[in-house]
């Protein structure tokens, strides 16, 4: 995470968990319950974490027009969306920005390109520089947009466009994030069981699956894992409809799965209600979920959270841009930049699990564990 970032928007990462005990090379654990998973020796804590210095210089952002294109869902998904508004806000704030120099727009499911199109060029016109796009849904748009007006610097949250010099990429290492949540939901799980919903079934999902599956199985190396995509690539409603959220949530948690971790977007208020219907335990993603307003009533079924720092890349861009320093921004918001991570709130894990999640999230940034983007 970049210094300016941390100090303003950083997301809370204490983590935590129980004792173990070796068994013949793993160690058999149990968990809250007194039952679960034998695990695998983890890797051991780092003595010391290194923290990024903050930059504290201030930028003057009171002369921008800043615009934020939102993917489908906008304020109040309580995932993405929130994330990349909360990011919007804070540049406002910490810049200066004046209020009727903002504009914000948002999308409809399963909306053609010429839509796309059309919101990003009415923030061109309008005379918004710098624009965010938020989600891969604006690449083939911006292909066609962003040569049109290329005194205008566009920023693209997950994805990028090839040849474009006047849109930034804003990608994450979502499978890093996801692996430390799979070896949360282990440690969770009552019975070794556990569970991914996806919004769609697409490659930037399959990554935070890929991820979930890689870190549950290097924690316990038996843990069973259900998996379902609530739509097929190319329906993109599976990120805004929580009852199919819940009805595939409540089919995993029939199949035995006790700790569910979706990445749905809106959906996940489906989930989220189905795991407390069940008395079972959830993972959230993207934001710190447990502290998010929308799910305040299903809130104490978040054990935890994997972080996707979309507030703070798009905090970034806005900052980097005003002050015509793109270039200083990461090629990819991974762990190593703090650019995706873990929280816990709620206090249902205890010290023992911050230890084991640092030291695979220390292999993870050494290389010695390389996380699969792929099932």
């Amino acid at each position: 995470m970049r210094g300016t970032a941390v100090a303003a928007i950083a997301l809370t990462t204490v983590m935590t968990m129980a004792a173990c005990a070796k068994d013949s090379g793993t160690t058999a654990q149990s968990n809250a319950a007194g039952a679960g998973c034998e695990f695998a020796t983890p890797p051991s804590a780092p003595a010391t974490s290194s923290t990024s210095a903050a930059n504290t210089d201030k930028v003057d952002g009171s002369g921008l027009k800043i615009g934020l294109a939102y993917d489908i869902g906008g304020r109040g998904d309580a995932s993405f969306n929130d994330l990349a508004a909360a990011g919007f806000d804070q540049a406002i704030k910490d810049m200066g920005v004046k209020k009727e120099n903002t504009r914000e727009l948002s999308a409809a499911p399963n909306e053609d390109e010429a839509a796309k199109q059309t919101r990003l060029r009415q923030l061109a016109t309008e005379g918004f520089n710098p624009v965010v796009g938020v989600g891969f849904a604006y690449t083939e748009s911006l292909k066609v947009v962003a040569p049109e007006f290329p005194n205008v610097k566009f920023g693209l949250v997950d994805s990028a466009v090839e040849g474009a010099a006047n849109v930034t990429p804003l990608v994450f290492a979502e499978q890093e994030g996801s692996f430390l949540a799979g070896v949360v939901a282990a440690y969770q799980s009552k019975k070794c069981h556990v569970g991914f919903v996806g919004g769609v079934d697409i490659p930037l999902i399959q990554k935070f699956e890929a991820g979930f599956v890689q870190g549950a199985k290097a924690a316990a190396p038996k843990v069973q894992v259900e998996k379902k995509y609530i739509t097929p690539a190319g329906d993109f409603t599976g990120f805004q409809d929580p009852p199919k959220g819940q009805e595939a949530a409540k089919g995993l948690i029939d199949k035995g799965a006790d700790v569910v971790y979706p990445a749905a977007g809106a959906s996940g208020i489906g989930v989220f209600a189905a795991v407390k219907e069940a008395g079972v335990l959830a993972i959230g993603c993207d934001a710190d979920q447990y502290n998010q307003p929308a799910l305040a009533n299903n809130r104490d079924v978040i054990v935890a959270s994997s972080l996707k720092r979309v507030d703070v890349a798009v905090y970034d861009f806005y900052r980097a841009a005003a002050k015509n320093d793109l270039a200083s921004l990461p090629k990819v918001f991974d762990l190593k930049v703090n650019g995706v991570g873990y929280a816990a709130s709620g206090g249902k894990v205890d010290a023992k699990l911050q230890g084991i999640l640092e030291g695979y999230k220390a292999q993870i940034i050494e290389g010695k564990i390389k996380v699969n983007d792929r099932p």
